[in-house]
């Protein structure tokens, strides 16, 4: 497991309201949260950050057009691109009208026909993989996260993708490194760093490369249609096609790895939750959801003031700096009833798990499916959880495991 950066103390503590790094936090992020909210859905750090853990006040923030990236500097690191340090944001980090028109032809690109043909894929790789496991481990324990959770996002993606089967392991490994460097680049160690952008810059390269492929020789794959889609007779310029493919992956990769581990330890961990379940296998979609709301992988999203702006009576100047707590909202109970508790048949809505507004998650559907497909099959088995405390990727902005051990009977 990566070791945590070594950051002043001090200044993290200005910063954020909590220490990141503690193994308390890490291990269990909402008792933290709570007291962070007792003192109101909105505070603000010494260094200037609003922290919004209230789930309307977060709601609101997500909905509201004032509230957005910028110039961008919050985020340049993430994407500079070339000797020349120019930086090319993904759209989910560009405002109105950049993220308007790009959003409108990759949701174009991103139908309900290219998710809906993906179900059965799904389903098949799932339990190829779950055969494996069991073949490989025979009565030994098994790391759901290395056997399962890790491995179908990767398939899932690399299928949309159509990417040729020699190269789909290398694909797979890019989208994770990039996907751990997903922290801001104060809180990763410097060698962290240096692997996010070379993997990044990797994987510009080779859909580059594919997208030519695609352009002389189109599927029906999702590359296929980035390439071919237009709006008003817009198009994606190649390389907005590669940035926006690029974070497609690493951030739904991520997104749906931790969603299906994070899950499982919680479902696992209540027997009478996972009996539940198993009695009703059509309540798996409505279980996704309350595990995406229990332990959300996307723990914090963050944004900044374009325009002057109101948060639960307090007045946001523009360029400041907003943290929306995902974890904390979706265990408000103003919100929810009992929310550090696990409920498969708690209603449905208010979830933010994927976001809100404009930058909605463009791949919840797919991982959604995923994490639905995985649930569902995992659920059948007779499996045993050999800890309650598997050991955590000590990241802040996407929470995950880093093992998930299980024995199957039987």
């Amino acid at each position: 497991m990566t070791e945590a950066p070594m950051l002043d103390p001090g200044l993290i503590a200005q910063l954020l309201p909590f220490d990141p790094f503690d193994p308390a936090f890490l291990a269990d992020p909402y008792p933290s949260y709570a007291q962070v909210r007792e003192k109101g859905p909105v505070t603000r750090t010494p260094l200037g950050l609003w922290a919004v853990t209230g789930h309307e006040a977060c709601s609101a923030v997500l909905r509201d057009q004032r509230f957005g990236w910028g110039d961008g500097a919050a985020v340049a690191d993430h994407f500079r691109h070339g000797a020349d340090g120019s930086v090319v944001r993904p759209f989910i980090f560009a405002d109105a009208p950049e993220h308007t028109r790009i959003r409108a032809l990759v949701s174009k690109a991103f139908a309900a026909r290219q998710v809906d043909r993906m179900r059965a894929t799904a389903e098949r790789v799932v339990h190829e993989l779950i055969e494996t496991a069991r073949a490989e481990a025979g009565d030994g324990p098994i790391d759901l996260m290395r056997a399962v959770a890790h491995p179908l996002p990767g398939r899932m993606q690399n299928a949309l993708l159509d990417v040729p089967a020699e190269h789909a392991a290398r694909f797979d490994e890019l989208s994770g490194d990039i996907a751990r460097g997903l922290d801001p680049s104060f809180l990763l160690a410097p060698e962290e760093i240096a692997k996010r952008d070379s993997a990044r810059a990797e994987l510009y390269h080779y859909i580059g490369e594919l997208a030519e492929r695609r352009r002389a020789d189109p599927g029906t794959d999702l590359i296929s249609e980035l390439v071919s889609v237009q709006e008003g007779g817009d198009k994606l310029t190649p390389h907005e096609l590669e940035v926006t493919c690029t974070l497609l992956l690493s951030a739904g990769y991520a997104t749906t790895v931790n969603l299906i581990g994070n899950g499982m330890l919680a479902l696992l961990g209540r027997p009478e939750q996972r009996d539940w379940l198993r009695a009703d296998p059509d309540r798996v979609p409505a279980a996704v959801e309350e595990m995406l709301r229990f332990d959300p992988p996307v723990q914090m999203i963050s944004r900044v003031a374009v325009a002057e702006a109101e948060i639960a009576g307090h007045t946001v100047q523009p360029g400041e700096q907003v943290m929306l707590m995902i974890g904390a909202a979706s265990h408000d109970p103003a919100v929810y009833d009992d929310p550090d508790a696990l409920k498969l048949d708690r209603p449905a809505g208010r979830n933010l798990g994927f976001g809100l507004g404009i930058h909605f998650c463009v791949g919840a559907p797919l991982a959604r499916l995923t994490a639905q497909a995985a649930v569902s099959a995992l659920t059948a088995l007779d499996l045993e959880l050999l800890t309650e405390t598997p050991a955590r990727v000590p990241n802040i902005i996407m929470r995950g495991l880093a093992e998930l051990p299980v024995r199957i009977s039987g």
